[in-house]
Order: C-alpha cells, then structure tokens, then sequence
C-alpha cells in the first residue's frame, strides 16, 4: 500500500492534527477574505465551505481584486427538528451575520449564506449559543441524521427521532479542533493524544449519509442513503430496521464509471443493534473506501466493487449481529404532506411549503418575517423537512386560528403559492455561490415550473402530483436522480434531462435528453404530458406510465444508468 497514490485530501487529512490546520491562524489574517487551500478542505469538517460570488467573479479578476470570498455555514440537526426559541436565535444570525435568509437543506438542516470571514467565529459561536453546533455538517464524516417528520406524528415518529439523535451522537467525531477553534475551548495539549475510534486519523474516504424512514411515505429518499434504516412498526411499536446500503446520488458527467446508486437491504437487525450495526457500516467503508480517487470514493462503489455478500458478511463480523431477512414494507411517495394534520395526541401540524427552501422576505410573501412572528407568539416546534419545507408542528387547537391567520398575514400560506408540480419541486443552490454550479437551479426552476403548470393545465393535469428536481451540476444534492422529471445542469442554460424515476424514489430514472436548453425541454415534455393525459391508467404515476410506454427505459441498477 506505501506505493499507493493517495488524493490530496487524504494527505490534508493525515497532516491537519484531527481536522485543526492552520485554520485558527487564517481567521485573523486581515490580508485576505479567504483561508489556505489545506484548510478549505478540513474547514468543511466544521460544517464551513468557502465560496465567492461568482456573478462578479469575472469583474473583480479584472479590476486585478481578489474574488468576494464569503463562507457557508451549516448547523447540525438530526432529524429537523427546531424549538421556536432555537428558530429564532436562526434567524436572528441570518439577519445580523448572513445574508437575510435562512436556506432550508435536501437533509433536514440549514444553512447560510454570505458570512465574512471576519465574522465567521462569531457566527459559529452564536450557534451554538443557540444550543446547536456546526460539527460534522459537512465533510468526510456521517453528516446530518435524518428522521421522518410527518405531521401526522405518532409515538413511533417520536420513538424514530430520540434514534436519529443518538445515531448522531454515536457517530460523531471526537476531535476537540471545532470547540478549540470556534469556542476557545481549552487546548489539548497534543493532537497525538486524541484517539477517533470510529474514524481514525484520516476520517472517511468521503463523506457518509445517513436517514431513517417509516413506511409508507419515503420523505428522505432512504435508498439514496449510505446508510438507510427501514423503520419496521408492528403493534404500533418500532420492532427493529431494515437496513439497506450503498446509495449516493452523485456522478460526473461524460465519466461513466460514475453513477448514481441506490441502496441494497442487507436484512433486519433490532433496535438494540442499531448503533453496533451502523458503527460497523461506517468503519467497513472506512478500511475499504477508495482513497486515491475521490470521485470513486462513496460506500456504494466500495460495495459495487466488492457486492453486496461481502459487504453483509463483514458488517456481520464486525458488529456481532446477523441479519435477518429482511421484513416486508411499502412505499408510497417520497414528497412531503401539506397543510393540517393531527396526530395521536391531538396536536396540530401544518405543512408549510418553502419552495427551494430559502427562507427570505421576497415581496408579499414575507417568510422569514412570518415565521419569525410565528415563534414569537406561540410556543410551538419547528421540523425541517428533507424537502426543504417546514412544518409549524405541536400546535395546541386552541392556537391554530391564530397561526392561521399569521399565515394568511405574511402571504405564506400553501393554497397562494403552490400547484402540485411546485409542491413536489426541489432545487440546489447552485450559482451564484456554489463552485461547483454549471448552469442555475433555485434561481431558475420556479420560471421552469410556471412554464410547465401551463402546459399540464391545459391537458387537465393541472392537479396531478409529479416530482420534478432540479441540480446545477450532476453532484445531485437535490436528488434528482429520483425525481420523474430530473434535471442536471451541464452548461450555462443547458441541461441533461432524466425521467422515469418512481414516484415513491424506488427506481432511479434514465437519461432521456442531453444538454437541453429551456425550449428544448418544454418540446421534450409537452407530448409525454399530452400522452399522459390520454393513456394512463386508473392512478398511474408520471414516472411509470413513462416505463410502461415505453417512452424512457427502466434503469435496473445505478450501472445501467449510462446504457442506451
């Protein structure tokens, strides 16, 4: 193995004395708005990614400036879930440090844009002043731990969550670098003496994802998890987990040893074993994961590589826990539930839709001042969905008129906004903050979607739910390998379109349309739509009709995605 090549993150890694670097040292440099190459890797680790402002990139290179460097920030919370108290210490960061919005995550977190450097320590101590952290966020790490926040929550909901949080705390890192360098917590003496039992000296070849769901709804997209945890319910009690491995969304465009995956269950293990049996997940991809290419470097080609018999047996071995085989369960719709749902103790939720969701004020519909109104005056929960929306959960009957009529107030609520192709939309940030941006997404998809509701309305589809998602680059972090209708940008205003997806995320959908610009796609969709509406079947799915008639192939494995 010494003759290896390792990527040069994996020597940033070994070199950063548990994830410190130098990064303290570049947050007082007041010569730059940036920090050192080495430190933008393992600043990500601390849930921070550095960014420019990439619509004035090219005018500031040529006044010979320095790009308008700014920082995301990423806070850690496992399964969404929000008091009202900790909402609006969010908001008021996002106000005084950010760039007045909060941007809901594709995994139940959030995020901001535009912090300075200078303000950067600041504004990670002020969350966690919040009663929350930034750590592991983001990095070669198990990132944030999803959990299901149906509004029609029951005990088995709230059962799910307390796991999603102890999951979390399981496997999170144990470096003391994040409270030394945010906190000015108290230095350990050598970095050698610190000890990672779950990730080592050098962390996870990339990053790691996990997420429970409850059958039906598959609101997290659970095969698209390296990790998914297929919450088995019987006597209305949670028995134990199917648990399935290996997916990932992201892939290169033109390279195509790179595919989007979706997980295989491995079988049903209990409660008691989740942590042991999650543990050893993580460190089976950790000793096996490729380190030399990054691009190669996600558990689903470690599993791809080696199958999924080998990857079993060496979880099995290594956590003490045989799977059984694995329970039976359904699928149903990987959206989100709008609007008010009670649950089994007579609290209200509402279903809030955020669409792409960025939290702002943006004429009449005032969200980030609506919400902020909302946990102000009433003391209620806030769950982040892995849609990007928001659910004003716990509410009291005796409160629900009065949330009611805030909605109404701020110009927020559902009804106003939203058809059933924009209910079911995501979007990743993409440009002008994202490096990795190739052509628009957030700031370009809701004039797609009013382009496209005009089409289905004419056709009668008008009221007819279909996933559409939206990336600015084929990374996927909107997932939109199982949206039935995806879209991965390649090129300023240009495209490659997938469709065919299931609309319950059970099957990924198949390339059907490359570098397509605006005009290409509404010629591409519009005659599917207009077959759609003369030959579905009785409840038939967008997405499946497309398979059935043939109109786009099936995808059987992640593989295949680049066949035909």
């Amino acid at each position: 193995m010494s003759d290896v090549k390792l990527s040069e993150v994996e020597d940033i890694k070994a070199a950063s004395r548990h994830l410190r670097g130098t990064i303290a040292e570049g947050l007082v440099d007041p010569l730059t708005g940036a920090i050192a190459a080495p430190d933008t890797q393992l600043s990500k680790f601390h849930g921070i990614y550095q960014q420019d402002d990439r619509d004035i990139r090219s005018e500031r290179k040529r006044q010979k400036l320095e790009p308008a460097y700014s920082f995301m920030i990423r806070a850690r919370i496992p399964g969404g879930l929000l008091t009202t108290a900790q909402w609006l210490g969010l908001d008021r960061i996002a106000t005084e440090h950010a760039n007045q919005t909060i941007r809901l995550t594709t995994r139940q977190a959030i995020q901001y844009h535009g912090v300075l450097k200078r303000k950067l320590k600041q504004t990670v101590a002020e969350i966690n002043q919040a009663t929350l952290d930034t750590i592991a966020a983001c990095g070669d790490v198990n990132r944030n731990v999803m959990s299901p926040p149906l509004p029609s929550l029951s005990s088995v909901h709230r059962e799910v969550q307390h796991y999603a949080e102890a999951l979390s705390e399981h496997l999170m890192p144990k470096s003391r670098a994040y409270h030394e360098i945010w906190l000015d917590g108290e230095k350990v003496e050598s970095s050698k003496a610190e000890v990672e039992p779950i990730y080592g000296d050098t962390y996870l070849p990339r990053k790691f994802k996990a997420a429970f769901v409850i059958p039906p709804q598959n609101d997290v997209d659970v095969f698209t998890q390296d990790l998914g945890l297929i919450t088995i319910v019987k006597d209305g009690k949670v028995a134990g987990f199917n648990v399935s491995v290996g997916g990932g969304m992201g892939m290169t465009h033109g390279e195509t040893d790179t595919f989007p995956r979706l997980g295989d269950v491995l079988g049903f293990i209990r409660p008691e074993s989740l942590n042991a049996v999650a543990e050893a997940v993580v460190t089976t991809q950790r000793d096996f994961g490729d380190r030399t290419n990054r691009k190669h470097a996600r558990l689903k080609y470690t599993i791809e590589d080696r199958g999924v018999d080998w990857f079993r047996a060496e979880v099995e071995r290594r956590s003490g826990v045989e799977f059984a085989a694995a329970e039976k369960y359904s699928l149903v719709a990987n959206g989100d539930v709008y609007g008010w749902q009670q649950d089994d103790v007579g609290s209200w939720h509402y279903g809030l839709f955020v669409e792409s969701g960025r939290v702002g004020d943006v004429g009449e519909r005032r969200l980030l001042t609506g919400l902020r109104a909302i946990a102000g005056r009433h003391d209620t929960e806030f769950r982040l969905t892995p849609n990007q929306n928001l659910i004003i959960s716990k509410v009291s009957a005796a409160n629900k008129d009065a949330i009611n009529a805030l909605l109404v107030q701020y110009g927020i609520e559902n009804s106003v906004h939203a058809s059933p192709l924009r209910l079911n939309s995501m979007a990743c940030v993409a440009f002008p903050t994202c490096g990795l941006a190739m052509a628009e997404s957030e700031r370009y998809l809701p004039t797609l979607i009013d382009k496209l509701d005009a089409s289905l309305q004419q056709l009668g589809l008008g009221k007819e739910p279909i996933t559409i998602r939206m990336t600015g680059c084929p990374n996927g972090c909107a997932r939109p390998y199982v949206a039935e209708i995806g879209l991965v940008g390649k090129g300023p205003g240009r495209y490659t379109v997938f469709l065919g997806a299931g609309f319950a995320g059970e099957r990924l959908g198949a390339p059907y349309l490359d570098n397509a610009n605006e005009e290409g796609i509404q010629d591409a969709l519009t005659p599917l739509f207009a077959n759609y509406a003369a030959d579905r079947t009785d409840g038939e799915r967008f997405g499946d009709f497309l398979i059935r008639s043939r109109a786009v192939r099936e995808v059987s494995a992640g593989r295949h995605i680049h066949d035909g």
